[in-house]
Order: structure tokens, then sequence, then C-alpha cells
């Protein structure tokens, strides 16, 4: 039988993290608190929060592969939009960021640099939490650092 205020409990437990989470590995186009329910919602399809062995894990990964699949359907949609106004203005001009410089990471990339950078997880629990090993979570927050630092360099080197 499933206990309400248990999972009331595990939920508003998880809802803080998550919902940072959910903003550092989505798109910037992607509301954090749409990915978040999408994936709470997908969760609780089919298993109740209560029954899983680590529900922030489960959660962590559900909204990771949701912001995967939005990451690619924006890609696909801005050249979409490329190719039909090229001569149009760049919105990603509009308002320069460094923040910007996260959309070229892959939504795995940007999960592991998130947990290991901002969380302070070690990359044994982060490949744990992502479902991938610790050489793996390894290989992505290099390959993530690594295409940061050529950007920035680029960047600079532009003037």
């Amino acid at each position: 039988m499933t206990d309400p205020i248990e999972e009331s409990r595990i939920f508003a437990h998880c809802y803080p993290p998550l919902r940072r989470f959910a903003a550092a590995v989505g798109p910037s186009e992607c509301d954090p608190d749409d990915l978040l329910q999408e994936a709470v919602a997908r969760v609780l399809r089919h298993h109740r929060l209560d029954e899983l062995d680590e529900p922030m894990a489960y959660l962590r990964r559900t909204v990771l592969n949701l912001a995967s699949n939005e990451r690619r359907r924006f890609a696909i949609r801005r050249r979409a939009l490329r190719r039909l106004a090229p001569d149009g203005p760049d919105r990603t001009d509009d308002y320069p960021s460094d923040l910007g410089d996260l959309d070229d990471l892959s939504a795995a990339e940007r999960a592991v640099l998130y947990l290991s950078e901002v969380e302070g997880y070690r990359f044994a629990e982060i490949g744990r939490m992502l479902g991938c090993s610790e050489v793996a979570a390894r290989k992505r927050a290099m390959n993530g650092r690594r295409r940061l630092y050529a950007t920035l360099t680029e960047e600079v080197a532009r003037g």
C-alpha cells in the first residue's frame, strides 16, 4: 500500500537539488520545473518513490535522459530556423553570456561537471547516480572541461 506521507517526504527532500540539477543539465530553452515535472510524472507511472532503492539517483537519471532528448529536439529546431531565415538576427547574440558556452556541452557532460564542481560529489558517486562507471564519469568531465577551455580560449583570441 502506498504511504502518501512517505512519498511526500521523499519528494520534498529530493525536489530542491533535483530542480538545480534540471537547470544545470537542461537546454536553456527548457524550463527546469517542466523538465523535473515530466521526470517525476514518468517515474510515478511505473514506480512509487518509496519503493525505489535510491529515488534521488533514479529521478536524476530520468531528468538527464529527458534533458538529452530536449537538447536534441531544440537543436533540430534551431537548425531548421537558421535554414528558414539565414539572414535573420541570431538570438544567441542578444544577451551574450558565458552560460551560453555550456549549451555546447552534452547533457551528460553538464551533469557530471555540475555534480562534481557544484555539488562536490566524487566520480564514483556520480557514476552510480547517472548509471555509468567512474571512468566514464571522469571522461565526461574531462571532455566537458576540454570543450569549455577550447571555446573560451577561442573567444579570448578573437578579442
